[in-house]
């Protein structure tokens, strides 16, 4: 074990505090509760280290600690209260007493509670674990979903009719095998088909990436996109219900060409020049049903991806609750189906960083639409698109989700939001002022943003950072 001051500097070197990395000043004390409740949730995020003694803001400067004096009585009364072992160690670094906190991982399919209560990392804060993540931990070491096999006892024959190998073969910039055998090897290669005792079979992730219709495999043709367009505001008239039964990735390119034809046309002026705009811009539909898909919890059953196109809004929702928190979802990534995803990456369907929530919200900003709205709902995830609307016609809700939306896109960008920045992104001239500080002073009242101590009290050139940051 044996932790070094170098190595406590190399800790502090760290751009931010992280799922297995927390830094706590605790110059006095710290209170036992807590110190419970973080031991809980780094074990269930992968084991980590938690510090005392250490500001947690940069440069993280060591500030020394005078809690747990006697660190043997402090780890038997962890170990009674957590029921698993935490090494403690003193380290007497230059500038102070350091604690360090060595926490292993849970156990493969087992997650850690504290009086019932299971905790995980989110961003800096501890929050309950989400039914879908409990259900997510306790289904390790039990065959993947994904990789099961869909349809068993095929022949060579029997692959290429069920799945549309020139397509796959085309997304991945490949030259088509001159023969079958040279298409069916690179199938087995890529884990979405296997060949065992002369006959083949297709893997569920081969299917839903591949199959010319999804009917064709009876366990997946109930994750196949459902797309409903409705004629007002309401669910109350259906104008067409269609389901799309190619797999995601060789039929992707017409889901979103036909969802985007389903859209609802605003005319505006540009230049005198009156224009047809969609509602909302295919990059979106693009960003945010790629997400649907990879994202989903393929384990609940009866349920698929669904848009859903009104005619002032577009919902796309997925089956499973997020993982990451709907506030940390500028910058925060965490997929649920690793494989999955990066066969969509490989295949051009999207980027496997994190990225496509950001331009989303960019994307929003650019096109002047109301900032998209995320929810979690019951063991489901909900996008919500707006189509354009002024900023005298938004609720104080639109507008704190804005703010703060804007503001963690700022920070993911290296810059800071202003009142300058917020006022261009509301398309508000400079004798709006006063108006944008009142929805800054809303945003902070709901604890989504703070003001950025660096550059003093000044209300002139405040700049403001988000709440995680």
């Amino acid at each position: 074990m044996a932790t070094s001051a170098e190595q406590i500097d190399l800790w502090r070197q760290a751009p931010s505090e992280h799922q297995r990395l927390e830094f706590k000043e605790a110059k006095q004390q710290f209170g036992t509760r807590k110190l419970n409740e973080y031991c809980v949730g780094l074990a269930n995020e992968g084991g980590g280290f938690l510090l005392l003694g250490i500001a947690d803001k940069l440069p993280r400067p060591v500030v020394g600690t005078k809690a747990f004096q006697n660190i043997v009585a402090a780890a038997e009364n962890l170990f009674k209260a957590v029921r698993f072992r935490v090494d403690i160690e003193e380290v007497n670094h230059p500038d102070g007493r350091v604690l360090v906190f060595h926490i292993l991982s849970r156990p493969r399919g087992t997650a850690y509670n504290l009086d019932g209560k299971y905790l995980m990392r989110a961003g800096e804060a501890l929050v309950p674990m989400s039914e879908d993540q409990m259900r997510r931990i306790f289904s390790e070491g039990q065959p993947e979903w994904l990789e099961e096999p869909s349809c068993s006892g095929l022949d060579a024959q029997d692959v290429v009719e069920l799945l549309d190998t020139q397509t796959f073969f085309e997304l991945l910039k490949l030259p088509y095998p001159t023969d079958r055998a040279g298409v069916l090897e690179r199938l087995v290669g890529e884990k979405l088909i296997d060949h065992l005792d002369g006959s083949f079979s297709i893997r569920r992730i081969g299917g839903l990436l591949m199959a010319r219709r999804m009917h064709d495999f009876p366990d997946l043709s109930r994750k196949a996109v459902r797309v409903i367009v409705y004629s007002g505001v309401s669910k109350l008239q259906t104008r067409l219900d269609q389901i799309f039964t190619r797999g995601y990735a060789v039929g992707y390119q017409e889901l979103v060409q036909s969802i985007y034809a389903q859209l609802p046309q605003n005319e505006v002026i540009e230049n005198a020049l009156r224009k047809e705009l969609k509602l909302v811009p295919d990059v979106i539909i693009r960003e945010l049903l790629a997400n649907a898909l990879i994202h989903q919890d393929f384990t609940c059953t009866g349920a698929s991806v669904m848009i859903e196109i009104y005619s002032d809004r577009v919902e796309i929702s997925n089956p499973g609750e997020p993982l990451v928190p709907v506030e940390l979802f500028i910058d925060g990534y965490r997929s649920r189906n690793e494989r999955l995803a990066d066969l969509m990456r490989r295949l051009g369907i999207c980027e496997e960083k994190s990225s496509g929530i950001d331009r989303v919200v960019d994307a929003a900003e650019v096109y002047q639409l109301p900032a998209p709205d995320f929810q979690a709902g019951f063991l489901r995830t909900i996008v919500t698109i707006f189509g354009p609307r002024p900023f005298n016609q938004m609720d104080r809700n639109n507008r704190v989700r804005a703010c703060y939306q804007h503001c963690a896109l700022r920070w993911v960008m290296g810059e800071r939001m202003t009142n300058q920045t917020l006022r261009e992104r509301f398309r508000l001239g400079e004798e709006k002022a006063a108006v944008t500080s009142q929805v800054i002073a809303a945003t902070i009242e709901a604890n989504l943003i703070k003001p950025d101590g660096s550059v003093g009290a000044s209300r002139k050139f405040a700049r403001y950072l988000p709440f995680w940051a």
